[in-house]
């Protein structure tokens, strides 16, 4: 079992790089941000490529990605250039996830991107073949209703995982998942007795399944139920929410 923090990149950039290197010294195998343009007014809100840069630079073990990034309102081939340079500052240690995003008002609609969800989705699924590609260090030749590429790309210094992120009791996102390399479902009934008959068998050997750490529910419980990764994080708009995740990045999450 490994344990990754789920972070929104809400505050000051110095803080979250800081987060990301106390949570290394405290034993957690992952660091992941939140991809979004806004949240409310009151939130400051960073660019998450930006920060994992630095993070990479200051850390040495770290799995670090986004959870999630909403790909139907990113030019694939801009998110595969991040991922490759991000791999080579941290080989090995880069996970793209992706998903829909939410809402579709916030940061799709009101900005003039695409809000209906289907239309997302059918974005998604080929952009993810064209980063995919494009990371690969393969020549992509895509000729798609939203995406046209022909073109090829330095690769990234070792494979990137994909892991898909989507709202339960909603079967495509799993389906989509499935096609990839992880599911990281989000919404009610992840408890461990609940994950087996939602997920089901892992499609391969190493696929992740990355799932919200419920406080009562011990670590073996999930493994036995398939699970590989434990997500904590915290709400950002609950007072003291900073001082939270500082105290959960202090923490060895296997203690």
């Amino acid at each position: 079992m490994r344990y990754l923090l789920s972070v929104p990149p809400f505050t000051d950039p110095r803080v979250v790089v800081d987060l990301a290197v106390l949570a290394e010294e405290s034993g957690w195998d992952g660091f992941f941000l939140w991809d979004h343009l806004r949240w409310d007014d009151k939130q400051e809100v960073h660019d998450p490529w930006v920060l994992l840069g630095a993070i990479a630079a200051r850390t040495s073990r770290l799995v670090l990605g986004t959870l999630v990034t909403p790909l139907s309102r990113r030019r694939p081939w801009v998110v595969a250039k991040h991922l490759v340079t991000l791999d080579h500052l941290a080989p090995g240690r880069v996970v793209l996830g992706v998903g829909l995003g939410d809402p579709p008002d916030l940061d799709f609609s009101d900005l003039g991107d695409e809000g209906d969800h289907r239309t997302r989705a059918a974005i998604l699924d080929e952009a993810l073949e064209v980063v995919a590609g494009l990371v690969a260090g393969e020549r992509v030749d895509h000729d798609g209703e939203h995406h046209r590429v022909h073109a090829a790309m330095r690769p990234a210094a070792s494979r990137v995982p994909i892991w898909v992120a989507g709202r339960t009791p909603n079967k495509r996102p799993l389906e989509r998942a499935r096609r990839w390399d992880g599911y990281a479902p989000i919404g009610d009934g992840l408890d461990p007795a609940s994950l087996v008959e939602l997920v089901g068998p892992p499609p391969r050997p190493g696929w992740d399944l990355v799932v919200p750490w419920e406080d009562d529910a011990p670590a073996l419980d999930y493994e036995a139920a398939g699970v590989t990764w434990l997500v904590k994080s915290v709400w950002p708009t609950d007072e003291g929410w900073v001082e939270e995740l500082h105290d959960l990045a202090g923490r060895d999450p296997r203690t």
